[in-house]
């Protein structure tokens, strides 16, 4: 167990932690969140030994082995794998005994140890490891200096993930992982059993690992049971009780209500619209929990619109390289058109940031036609941006180089609603953290009014308060919308439809994040098999006999899910014809005459009736997904 009792830290002037108590028991997983530069990553260096109380006691099991993620990588010839088993550091010990070994007696000591340590499967891990991290088989020997910042920080992660330890500490490990990746770890994370503490800004992922939060908050440390979700609640119902946060909170909500209104008017019954349905209405219960965030912005769109905006027609892309093009996916047709709002799925190196670069002209096409809209504005986000910013000017210079004419009030309350207020607008960015420059970069985009967004992987560096103020800016932006996205939370809440880049194609994609899940399981199982690691496949049969098989099974599945969907649509009308009278009553509401004085019991009677019918159609709506869900698990 570790105990935090009455700690005190201080890093320079600043005050982090003032008489903070905090008792973590063995084998709970706590996601650390805060906002930044309350002094999350110097938590961290306290529990990892590298800092000091200044006042109170903090009581760490002292044979507890830890375990933490380095943010920096040195350029090594080391190949990635060997580099991954230098984080076992007992294994590396027993192995150079056995090679010092002067004796059979003492070879035979250190055998012993590393039968004891099971030794003989720790290559076997890092390379699983890294395999679940995305990187290849060729990768594994290639040496660590010829790998990019990016990715030698997910080989920091895994060498961090081989260390046997009792007390994990991982400071933004999906930062650079894609959506493939923060998969697996969080399901690598899941089974681990030791105790876990972790920094992270993707609310899906502690959702998925989490089973408590640390809230660090004005010099405090308050705990939480349940995920982030319940964090949510549990703030909301706090904030609530604050009533000068109330309008706020009813401001906020509106704007979400409206945007899931415009979504059920146009939603068909794919599980895919039901997902985002439920995605967007669980924002309505957890925006109070934001209300005190620092941000908030929008993305202007261009009034004019073309349709389409962009297409690609037969269209191959890839590299122009000395030996030769290299295609990575050949004859593309695709079409973006006003109201698009799509997520590009897709295994690492398919080609997502290729096609993007391609409709964005970073790269030129390899041969086939590219075609734009006349009033199009396209605004890019790329996983680089913030490279391309003039560190040595201030984000109000760099707004204004983007639009002359702009006066200096027009520019300071655009940069406000991004977190730069009063003389912040006005500093050199250099010394910005990586947060910063990425809020300077995405407010450089929505600046120039797009009327098509193409963001790759635009929440690196964003805290939980910029991305869910991202979210919102992205829900109520009226132009077309392409995001590549580890985020989860961001897709569900904001796209409405999903395209696959895999094998060389770019196709729509039909389900939503769980089927694309299963279907990466499916991948492997399929990549596993042809390389003979897994069950040989029979080969489908075409036979009459198979088919007439096949028609049976699907007419029994459909008898047997014809009560499912009698209930469905039975709720779907019940709901049709509550939502109808419920209309009527706040129609009735709407007319001020109802508000006189003499009109007092008809108010009364109205409002009562008001509540039972929101109280009945909350109650067949949520009978309608139970319903629907058990169709779709059935399905």
């Amino acid at each position: 167990m570790i105990e935090f009792n009455q700690v005190s830290l201080q890093r320079g002037t600043q005050t982090l932690l003032k008489n903070a108590s905090l008792r973590i028991h063995d084998g709970q997983k706590l996601a650390l969140i805060g906002p930044n530069g309350a002094g999350k990553s110097s938590l961290f260096a306290l529990l990892n030994g590298e800092l000091s109380v200044d006042g109170g006691d903090l009581d760490i099991p002292s044979k507890w082995r830890k375990a933490h993620m380095a943010q920096e990588v040195i350029a090594t010839e080391r190949s990635a794998l060997d580099y991954a088993i230098d984080g076992d550091k007992t294994y590396r010990e027993i192995e150079a005994g056995i090679a010092n070994a002067a004796s059979d007696n003492e070879l035979a000591q250190w055998l012993d140890r590393m039968d004891h340590h099971k030794g003989y499967e720790v290559p076997v891990k890092a390379e699983q490891l890294l395999h679940g991290l995305g990187f290849s088989q060729t990768d594994l020997r290639r040496s660590v200096k010829d790998f990019s910042g990016g990715w030698r920080i997910r080989l920091n992660l895994a060498q961090a993930l081989m260390m046997p330890s009792d007390l994990l500490l991982l400071d933004e490990p999906t930062n650079h992982l894609d959506l493939e990746a923060t998969l697996w770890l969080e399901g690598y994370l899941r089974k681990y059993p030791g105790t876990l503490l972790f920094i992270s800004h993707d609310r899906d992922f502690i959702d998925g690992v989490a089973d408590h939060i640390v809230h660090l908050h004005e010099q405090q440390l308050t705990l939480y049971p349940g995920n982030y979700s319940a964090y949510e609640r549990i703030r909301a119902e706090k904030l609530a009780q604050q009533q000068v946060l109330f309008e706020k909170q009813q401001t906020r909500v509106a704007e979400i209500e409206k945007f899931v209104t415009r979504f059920k008017a146009k939603a068909s019954k794919a599980k895919q619209a039901q997902s985002r349905l439920k995605e967007l209405e669980r924002m309505e219960l957890i925006a109070p929990a934001h209300v005190d965030s620092p941000f908030r912005f929008e993305f202007p769109c261009y009034e004019k619109m073309s349709s389409p905006l962009l297409t690609l027609d037969q269209a191959n892309l890839g590299y122009q390289l000395a030996d030769g093009d290299r295609i990575l996916l050949p004859g593309v047709n695709l079409s973006i058109v006003p109201g698009h709002r799509i997520g590009l799925l897709g295994p690492n190196g398919a080609g997502k940031s290729t096609l993007l670069k391609t409709l964005c002209e970073e790269i030129p096409l390899l041969s086939g036609k590219r075609t734009h809209g006349e009033h199009i504005r396209l605004g890019y986000f790329a996983q680089h941006q913030l490279e391309s910013l003039d560190t040595s000017a201030s984000g109000m210079l760099i707004l204004q180089r983007l639009k002359p004419k702009a006066s200096d009030q027009e520019i300071r309350n655009f940069l406000g609603g991004f977190g730069f207020h009063g003389d912040r607008a006005l500093e050199v960015i250099e010394p910005f953290s990586g947060g910063e420059k990425a809020r300077l970069a995405l407010a450089c985009v929505a600046w120039m009014k797009p009327n098509l967004l193409i963001l790759d992987e635009p929440t690196n560096h964003l805290d939980i308060e910029m991305r869910e103020a991202l979210t919102l800016a992205l829900q109520n932006f009226p132009g077309a919308i392409l995001i590549v996205s580890h985020d989860r939370h961001l897709l569900k809440a904001s796209v409405d439809e999903y395209w696959l880049v895999d094998h060389g194609q770019v196709a729509p994609f039909d389900g939503d994040l769980d089927d694309y899940h299963q279907y990466l399981n499916s991948r492997e199982q399929q990549a596993q098999t042809a390389d003979g690691s897994g069950s040989e496949t029979p080969a489908a049969s075409n036979s009459a006999a198979d088919r007439k098989e096949q028609k049976r099974l699907e007419a029994e599945r459909r008898q047997r899910l014809a009560p499912l969907r009698k209930k469905q649509q039975a709720a779907e009308k019940q709901m049709e014809t509550l939502q109808g009278k419920l209309d009527k009553v706040e129609q009735q509401l709407g007319d001020a005459s109802i508000y006189d004085d003499s009109r007092k019991d008809d108010l009364k009677k109205l409002l009562a009736e008001q509540g039972t019918l929101k109280s009945q159609l909350e109650e067949i709506e949520m009978e309608w997904m139970d319903l629907t869900e058990q169709l779709e698990a059935a399905e």
